[in-house]
């Protein structure tokens, strides 16, 4: 019997190992041949897999498909995993309108295109709308490679690519959690879709939250006794647990392992755990991206030859149209636009897994999973080249386009551009929003979790279902004092609150948080007794709960100080790592906000000597969503600029006594008055022909030239005798009211 066993398992196993072999074989030689070739390795690992496959005879095939299968899935949590270390959720935030307006309409337009191009040739429904959303996904990881090896990276519009590709890839990650709600239903309900949207915004907060609260410090208490093996095998189990619980609840494993990897993004040894996944990452994703290729059949390539060139040029075409329109929508000039437009061009990885998606869920045809990685493998062979395209297409069509529409381009962009301000509401909404979304949604969370495995184990005792209630209650008081009576962005609210117009709604919003958290403490009661008990409970909660505020304060605080630490640890450590580097000099960085009444503004560097007066040197200015990293001497300070600078203590003192004396008092009819950057057509015949000097611009505004735009060029700190000629759009730092005026004479 032993030795039947022994056979059983050894036949089992022959297989497997000979087909992994066979893979990191075919992927070794792949990854020599096209490195030699000076190409993407993802196109090497394709054709490796194409030939490793079951339809040619001459070359080694593996002969378990299935285990195959296994070992690209496992491939494509590790790939999810490692691309969430780099992601970081508070990427997102920082990337701002720019890209999420480009990624926003360029999948917007490719989705709609991809499926109505299906449905020209014939395709079902749901084939058609997984082609769409195939189609409307960059490569990251190519488009960061071209980057690299034509040293493009540092460029603004690489910048901006960048930041499309974080929108697009959580977008990604919606569409598939959307897309298995389609195929599992096989109809089109809004209802369901915007179901799928709040139980996938409900999970990702609640995993985001307490992930951030346990993981980095389990970290961090750990760390003593973590060598770098165990501290790899710790970050897989992380990963692969939440691949677990993401798949309980219903979603994609790969989403749970993007999330593990955006959690443990923010720790301050996620650079270290990145460099330790890196080979395990490599190396199934060599074996996924092979056994992609493995799926590719000959005969449904040739069969779908034309489908694949039409897909091909749809892919090109529309991915780089649509990516400039978006860009230029956000405001970018028209180069840098059709620069990022170029280099978006091509699909990659996520449409492989979007693919495999619909083929484990029995949904999609078999022609669509080959036809889709043959459009990939051409589009990613033509990324560098679209990308060297980008200059020389955006100065032809500078060109070529009519003169008015190349103007209107850079006044839309000059308007954009613009120092905005937020408005008192807008800040007091966003901040009463956001309070409510995120307590509820954790106060909803925990009354879930105890409910399902806390009312279990009590259920039959005589006082179990008072104990379960008393200790949710305990567990999730202090999130319920902030839901309803922590007070949030408190000057605005007592701006608004003297204001009697705005008292009421002030009132409302009060009210209404009060109310919610009312409703959440007899929710949590009605789950554990019946109505008559419930309603004596809830007076006795709520007694309990207005008696013990001090108490509920200082428990949420300590909450939010350990979630908030460990949420800003990488950042805090980095500056550390920083100023360490600096002590020999005991120097280290601090940041000031330049104030609109300060009369440094509209000055240059050169003309603040700083370095001179004080012995400080200027790291960085931050303008709005742009970060200006060693700023020439020329660069000169707007008004809200935000200004780091490196020095001792007590340069830094002196620097702040500096600005504190140069801050010019308002005087008492300031209250409507605002120092603004604006762009103004030059309309008035009166300045025409004069010099900035001569026109008394300056005197009339209270303002400063700073820029002209004049054929599409850009002059930056014009001379004061340069001559003002029709058509100039002249930027100019001033106050806005009198700005208004000038430009409507």
């Amino acid at each position: 019997m032993f030795l039947t066993v022994a056979t059983t398992t050894t036949t089992h196993l022959k297989p497997l190992i000979s087909d992994l072999g066979l893979i990191l074989m075919t992927a070794g030689i792949a990854a020599l041949l096209f490195r030699k070739l000076k190409q993407p390795l993802v196109l090497g690992y394709l054709i490796a897999g194409f030939l490793a496959g079951n339809h040619f005879d001459f070359f080694p095939s593996v002969k378990d498909t299935h285990s195959v299968e296994v070992w690209a899935e496992i491939g494509v949590i590790f790939l999810l995993f490692s691309l969430g270390l780099e992601f970081s959720f508070k990427k997102l935030v920082k990337v701002g309108g720019t890209a999420s307006i480009t990624a926003g309409t360029q999948i917007i337009t490719m989705v709609a295109l991809g499926f109505l191009v299906g449905k020209l040739m014939g395709w079902k429904s749901i084939d058609s709308i997984f082609l769409g959303v195939m189609l409307s996904i960059s490569s990251t990881t190519i488009i960061l490679k071209t980057f690299d090896e034509l040293g493009v990276k540092a460029q603004k519009f690489a910048g901006n690519v960048i930041g499309a590709l974080i929108v697009q890839d959580i977008l990604a990650i919606l569409m598939m959690v959307l897309l298995s709600t389609i195929a599992v239903s096989q109809q089109f309900s809004g209802s369901e879709l915007l179901q799928s949207v709040l139980k996938l915004i409900f999970f990702l907060t609640i995993w985001f939250v307490g992930g951030i609260f346990f993981v980095p410090t389990l970290l961090k208490k750990a760390k003593h006794l973590l060598t770098d093996e165990m501290l790899l095998i710790l970050s897989l189990a992380l990963c692969l647990t939440m691949v677990i619980l993401a798949s309980n609840v219903g979603f994609s494993p790969a989403l749970g392992a993007f999330i593990m990897g955006s959690i443990i993004a923010e720790t301050t040894q996620a650079e270290h755990i990145e460099h330790l996944v890196k080979p395990v990452k490599d190396l199934f994703g060599a074996v996924f991206f092979v056994s992609v290729g493995m799926l590719i059949n000959p005969e449904t390539l040739v069969e779908y030859t034309v489908p694949v060139i039409i897909l091909t040029l749809v892919t090109i075409f529309g991915q780089s149209i649509s990516a400039t329109i978006g860009s230029l929508l956000s405001g970018q000039p028209l180069k840098q636009s059709v620069q990022a437009g170029v280099s978006l061009s091509q699909i990659g990885e996520f449409s492989f897994i979007i693919a495999t998606l619909g083929m484990s869920l029995n949904v999609t045809s078999d022609f669509l999973y080959p036809t889709i990685v043959a459009v990939s493998a051409v589009t990613t062979f033509t990324t560098p080249y679209m990308v060297k395209l980008g200059t020389p297409l955006a100065l032809i069509l500078e060109k070529k386009l009519p003169r008015k529409w190349v103007k209107s381009i850079a006044n839309y962009s000059a308007n954009a551009e613009e120092i905005k301000t937020v408005s008192t509401w807008q800040i007091v909404l966003r901040s009463f929003l956001f309070q409510i979304v995120l307590h509820s949604i954790i106060i909803l969370g925990i009354i879930l979790l105890s409910t399902r495995y806390l009312l279990p184990l009590v259920e039959g005792s005589r006082f179990g279902h008072a104990l379960a209630a008393l200790a949710t209650l305990i567990v999730v008081s202090p999130f319920l004092w902030a839901l309803s009576l922590r007070r949030i962005a408190i000057k605005e609210v007592t701006e608004l609150f003297d204001n009697r117009k705005s008292r009421g709604p002030i009132v409302v919003l009060i009210f209404m948080r009060m109310a919610l958290g009312l409703f959440f403490i007899g929710f949590i009661l009605n789950n554990f007794f019946s109505p008559g008990i419930a309603f004596i409970a809830l007076i006795v909660a709520l007694t309990a709960y207005f008696l013990f505020p001090k108490q509920l304060h200082a428990r949420y605080q300590r909450i939010e100080r350990h979630f908030m630490s460990n949420l800003h640890d990488r950042e805090i450590a980095k500056e550390k790592r920083t100023r360490r580097d600096l002590t020999p000099w005991d120097g280290h960085m601090a940041t000031f906000d330049i104030a609109k009444e300060s009369n440094l503004a509209g000055k240059t560097l050169e003309e603040l000597r700083m370095r001179e007066k004080m012995g400080i040197n200027v790291a960085f200015i931050k303008r709005g969503e742009i970060i200006i990293n060693v700023p020439s001497r020329n660069e000169r300070l707007f008004p809200s600029d935000e200004i780091c600078v490196i020095g001792t203590d007590t340069q830094v003192k002196k620097f702040k006594k500096y600005l504190d004396q140069n801050e010019i008092e308002a005087p008492e009819d300031t209250e409507d008055k605002d120092i603004v950057l604006q762009h103004l057509p030059l309309k008035n015949q009166a300045f025409i022909g004069k010099s900035i000097r001569d026109s008394q611009i300056r005197e009339k505004t209270n303002g400063l030239v700073v820029g002209i735009e004049r054929e599409g060029r850009r002059m930056l700190n014009p001379e004061s005798h340069l001559i003002l000629e029709e058509g100039d759009i002249l930027w100019v730092v001033g106050d806005k009211k009198l700005l208004s005026s000038l430009e409507h004479r």
